[in-house]
C-alpha cells in the first residue's frame, strides 16, 4: 500500500469523482461509484494485434481464450461455474490496442460476491497455466488428423466463419491497404496457419511479456467504498516482483496520396463497398470527436446525408445500405464509409459516395446538423454512464487507448467548442475523396 499515487477525475454524469490509484509497480486501479445492485470488475491489458507480427498474428486473441482454462488454484471451467451460479456475466474481448476481461455480478446483501469475484478475477489474470490439453496439439492444416479437438480448433472455426462474411472480407481488404507497415493492418483474430501451429511455450512467453503491472488497469464500478476495498485489490493483485514491459512505439502511416482501389469476388448476390481513411490519434480528443461527428452527419441513422440522398429521396436507389463509422485507435483512428449496392452499378455507386464526401469537404454543414451531432454525442456518453458495464468499458478505453482518464473531464466541453468551420477543416484533411482506400466485393459472375 506504500507509494500509491492518487488522482481524482470529474466524470460527466456520475455523482462522485472517479479515483485513479497508480501503484509503485505500475499497476493502475480505478474506482467509479455507481449506485445499484450490480458491480463490475474488469482488467484491461495494453496488448492486442498492435503487439503482433507476421509470425504470431492472432496470439492475443488466442491467449484471451486460454486465460479461462484454469490456474494453479482453479481448474478449467471452475471460474465460470462459480460466478455464473451467482448470476454473473463473464466475458472478454480482444481488439487492436487492448484485451480486457470482465465480470458483472449482483452486489448481494454482503461482500461475499465482491470478495470472491475479485479473488477469482485476480487469480485468472496473474496465474493462467494455459494447460497443453486445453490448447490442443499443433497440427498440419493440410492433414488435420487430430482426434482431440481443443481451443485452437475453436479459434480456427471462428476464423473460417469470418471468411464467409462479406462485410468482414471487405473490411479486411480495406484495412490491409490502409497501412504500409503498422501492425493495425493485421486481422485481430489471426490466421489458421499460425493458430494451428503456435506452441504453448510461445503463448506463455507472450503472456509473460505483455501482462505486466504497468500494462494492466483494473477497474471496479459499483456501490462500493474505494478506500475500504483498495487494500484488498492490492493484496489480490500481487505481481510478486514481475518485471514491467514497455510496449514498442509505432509510427503511424501517412494518408494515401492517391486512391487505392481493391476489387475482390465472392459467392454473393449484391455488391459491398468500403471507403477507408486514416484518422487522428485517440489522445487528440477534439479531432477524434470531430471525425466522429462527421460520421454521424454523413451516415448514421435514417436522417443522415448518405441515407437521405442515396436511398430515401431516390425513386430507384442503387444502394440497399449506406453508413459511416469512426473507430478510435491509439496510433490513429479510421473513418469508414460502408455500402451494399446493386453490383451492375458499381461505378455509379463509387462516384455517388465521392460526391457526398466532396460536399462535406467543400461546403459548410448546417446549424441543424451541427446541433444534432453534438446532442447525439452527449446523449451517447450519458447513456454509457447508466450501467456499471458501460462505465467500466468507457474508463478502460480512456485508460488504455488514450492512456489518460483526465481528458474525459473536458469531453462535453470540447463538444461545445466545435464549430462548422472545424468540421470542414478536419474533413478536408482526413476524408478527401481523391485519396481514399476503396475496397469492393462483387459476385463471382463479375470476375471477368
Amino acid at each position: 500500500m506504500k507509494n500509491i499515487k492518487k488522482t481524482q477525475v470529474t466524470y460527466p454524469f456520475l455523482e462522485k469523482p472517479v479515483l485513479v490509484f497508480e501503484r509503485e509497480c505500475g499497476h493502475k486501479i480505478v474506482f467509479a461509484y455507481k449506485k445499484g445492485g450490480l458491480i463490475n470488475i474488469s482488467s484491461w491489458v495494453k496488448t492486442g494485434s498492435i503487439n503482433e507480427n507476421d509470425i504470431n498474428n492472432g496470439i492475443s486473441h488466442f491467449l484471451e481464450h486460454l486465460m479461462f482454462k484454469g490456474t494453479s488454484k482453479h481448474k478449467a471451467g471452475e471460474f465460470d461455474k462459480i460466478l455464473e451460479s451467482r448470476g454473473a456475466i463473464v466475458n472478454a474481448a480482444t481488439w487492436k490496442d487492448y484485451t480486457f476481461y470482465y465480470v458483472t455480478i449482483p452486489k448481494g446483501s454482503d461482500d461475499r460476491n465482491f470478495n470472491d469475484t475479485l479473488n477469482l478475477h485476480a487469480d485468472m489474470m496473474l496465474d493462467p497455466i494455459v494447460p497443453a490439453e486445453e490448447i490442443g496439439e499443433p497440427f498440419d492444416l493440410n492433414n488435420p488428423n487430430i482426434t482431440t479437438k481443443r481451443e485452437r480448433h475453436v479459434v480456427i472455426e471462428e476464423i473460417k466463419m469470418r471468411k464467409d462474411q462479406p462485410w468482414t472480407k471487405v473490411y479486411n481488404n480495406t484495412n490491409r491497404h490502409l497501412y504500409k507497415s503498422h501492425p493495425y493492418k493485421r486481422d485481430v483474430i489471426g490466421n489458421e496457419q499460425i493458430i494451428s501451429t503456435v506452441t504453448r511455450e510461445e503463448v506463455l512467453n507472450y503472456y509473460k511479456k505483455h501482462y505486466t503491472p504497468n500494462n494492466i488497469t483494473t477497474i471496479i464500478v459499483g456501490e462500493l467504498e474505494p478506500e475500504v476495498i483498495l487494500p484488498m485489490v492490492c493484496e489480490e493483485f500481487d505481481f510478486k516482483g514481475r518485471e514491467n514491459y514497455q510496449n514498442i512505439q509505432h509510427e503511424i502511416d501517412f494518408q494515401n496520396e492517391n486512391i487505392t482501389y481493391i476489387e475482390d469476388y465472392s459467392k454473393i448476390n449484391t455488391g459491398f463497398l468500403m471507403f477507408g481513411y486514416l484518422g487522428a490519434k485517440a489522445i487528440d480528443i477534439k479531432t477524434s470527436t470531430i471525425l466522429e461527428m462527421i460520421c454521424l452527419i454523413l451516415g448514421q441513422g435514417q436522417s443522415s446525408r448518405l441515407y437521405q440522398t442515396l436511398i430515401e429521396k431516390v425513386d430507384d436507389p442503387i444502394f440497399n445500405i449506406v453508413s459511416s463509422d469512426y473507430y478510435h485507435f491509439k496510433d490513429g483512428g479510421n473513418v469508414f464509409i460502408n455500402a451494399n449496392f446493386k453490383p451492375e452499378q458499381k461505378e455509379q455507386a463509387i462516384n455517388l459516395i465521392k460526391e457526398e464526401l466532396n460536399k462535406i469537404c467543400t461546403e459548410e454543414i448546417t446549424d441543424s446538423e451541427l446541433k444534432k451531432a453534438k446532442k447525439k454525442l452527449k446523449s451517447s456518453f450519458a447513456e454509457n454512464s447508466e450501467t456499471v458495464s458501460d462505465i467500466a468499458e468507457t474508463i478502460g478505453f480512456y485508460m488504455t487507448v488514450c492512456e489518460n482518464l483526465e481528458c474525459v473531464e473536458e469531453y462535453t466541453n470540447i463538444i461545445d467548442t466545435i464549430t462548422k468551420e472545424d468540421i470542414q477543416t478536419v474533413a478536408q484533411k482526413y476524408i478527401n475523396p481523391n485519396n481514399a482506400t476503396i475496397s469492393v466485393l462483387l459476385p463471382e459472375a463479375y470476375k471477368n
